[in-house]
């Protein structure tokens, strides 16, 4: 009997509960295709069609696309290492670290797509050039992707154990260069770090970057709770950050990506995205998105999540003026975390466009 009135509260929770969060993201799903039937975001909006969005990177970057696509074409890995040659470890931190990313990311795939044969050219590379800094950047990133791929593989320790010592090879390759201790702030997450031993990691990358954007979101995945801590830890680590931002930094914009980690995977509230934290959180990026250069290449980063957070809190005008700044590429948080980025961007893209086109329509 305690089993059928146990069973009987658990169906009640989910009419009153369940259901109605379901019917409202039904509604969101039909909104978006009323927006796309009434309103074209690419002919009336000069937007990109989809089937020619860029998911690897989020935004422009000609000379690293040309280095991907050379070493994809002939397995040439030189445009590669002469475009990390040229983007300074110091003047040029975060351009850097977002090109050895993207190469790695660029050799994982091309493996994930021929196991065995992909990716042939960060081989060569390091074969022919082993004392080649951005080589052994490029492959300790690569490890810990191919590590955290599959966590559960029988060979996850081993090859993030070979990523920290490939780490400290680059370390030693350049001296002053943050890139290969950011790399390993991922192998100590994966490794499931001690903080202590964290600690020492992130010192050492602050010592040499401390308003660099790409190893504070690096380091904030420790701290969150999907990874390693907690909420408040996570919390707490980006609004001191923030605090600490100097003039034309991105830091502000570092606690919306630990909202962003921690909002619960069904929203029933609907005001959430009206909320106080997350109304401060928009603030401190759009702070951020204001003063910061242009040409930072964590911007375009920032601009997405928060066409995301900006949609879902219905302020569609805004959301549009940072859809007009990335529109074109889409390899970022939060599309990259969907199975489909290109039908997650065009959603939100589309629900921008139809919530703008209502509220001047109603005006």
């Amino acid at each position: 009997m305690e089993f059928l009135f146990i069973l009987l509260a658990l169906v009640v929770i989910c009419g009153v509960v369940a259901v109605p969060a379901l019917r409202r993201r039904r509604a969101e799903q039909d909104a978006v295709r009323g927006a796309g039937a009434a309103v074209d975001p690419v002919g009336a909006f000069g937007f990109v069609p989809p089937g020619q969005l860029d998911v690897r990177l989020p935004g422009p970057d000609p000379e690293l696309l040309a280095a991907v696509e050379e070493a994809r074409r002939t397995q040439d890995w030189k445009p590669a290492s002469e475009l990390l040659a040229r983007t300074s470890a110091t003047e040029a931190a975060e351009l850097r670290w977002q090109r050895v990313q993207t190469l790695a990311g660029a050799a994982a795939q091309e493996l994930a797509e021929a196991p065995g044969t992909g990716g042939m050219w960060l081989r060569h590379w390091r074969v022919v050039a082993p004392k080649d800094a951005g080589g052994a950047a490029v492959q300790a990133e690569f490890l810990v992707q191919q590590a955290l791929r599959d966590p559960s593989s029988q060979d996850f320790r081993m090859i993030l154990e070979e990523a920290r010592t490939v780490c400290a090879e680059a370390a030693l390759l350049a001296p002053g260069d943050p890139v290969p201790y950011i790399v390993e702030l991922g192998v100590a997450r994966g490794l499931g770090a001690s903080e202590a031993e964290f600690q020492s990691v992130w010192e050492t990358v602050v010592s040499r970057a401390p308003q660099h954007m790409g190893a504070h979101l690096a380091a904030l995945r420790y701290w969150s709770a999907k990874w390693h801590g907690s909420r408040e830890q996570a919390d707490a680590f980006a609004q001191r950050a923030a605090a600490s931002a100097a003039q034309g930094s991105l830091l502000p914009a570092l606690p919306l990506f630990a909202v962003h980690d921690h909002l619960p995977d069904v929203q029933l509230v609907r005001s959430l995205f009206q909320s106080a934290v997350i109304r401060q959180a928009i603030e401190g990026a759009q702070f951020a998105v204001a003063n910061a250069p242009e040409d930072h290449p964590v911007l375009p980063h920032v601009r997405h999540l928060l066409v995301w957070f900006l949609v879902r809190a219905d302020r569609h005008g805004e959301a549009l003026e940072q859809l007009r700044k990335v529109d074109g590429h889409i390899g970022a948080v939060p599309w990259t975390y969907e199975a489909d980025p290109v039908a997650a961007y065009t959603a939100y893209r589309a629900m921008a466009v139809a919530g703008w086109e209502s509220g001047r329509n109603s005006a």
